[in-house]
């Protein structure tokens, strides 16, 4: 397995089956452009495998932090390991880049990304709930 950081939208459109929907663009070059915005794409003999974004954020009073923003893996490479060293060389990159932690979401239900995130060296919040706005029209 071969894991590396994404800077084109041609890469990102290649392992579009990754994503929950078709790559956008707009979107991939925007998001690509920021330097704290990250894509790594784990590649097995050449074919993309899995991947994961982070977005770093930035607090006064806090300093910088990675958010894991998405990770998936091709359902024919599932259980091979390739999440956890998604998320592990998501953290890497965080640590090498001065960041003070990694966190991410999940839904209680999904025992796979509970599993992965554990297995990468991730504590559960127990005591923190979410909640979300969602709005009409597209995003830019």
């Amino acid at each position: 397995m071969d894991i590396r950081r994404v800077t084109a939208f041609e890469a990102v459109e290649a392992a579009g089956r990754l994503f929950d929907a078709t790559p956008r663009r707009e979107a991939t070059t925007r998001f690509l452009a920021d330097e704290g915005h990250h894509l790594l794409i784990a590649y097995v003999d050449g074919t993309p495998a899995g991947m994961v974004t982070g977005v770093e954020m930035t607090h006064p009073d806090k300093g910088t932090e990675m958010f894991l923003y998405e990770l998936g893996v091709d359902e024919g490479f599932r259980g091979q390991g390739i999440a956890r060293a998604l998320v592990l060389a998501l953290a890497r990159l965080a640590r090498e880049r001065g960041l003070y932690g990694l966190w991410t979401a999940t839904g209680r239900d999904n025992a796979p990304a509970q599993a992965t995130y554990a297995g990468a060296g991730g504590d559960p919040e127990t005591d923190q709930v979410i909640y979300s706005w969602t709005f009409d029209g597209p995003s830019h």
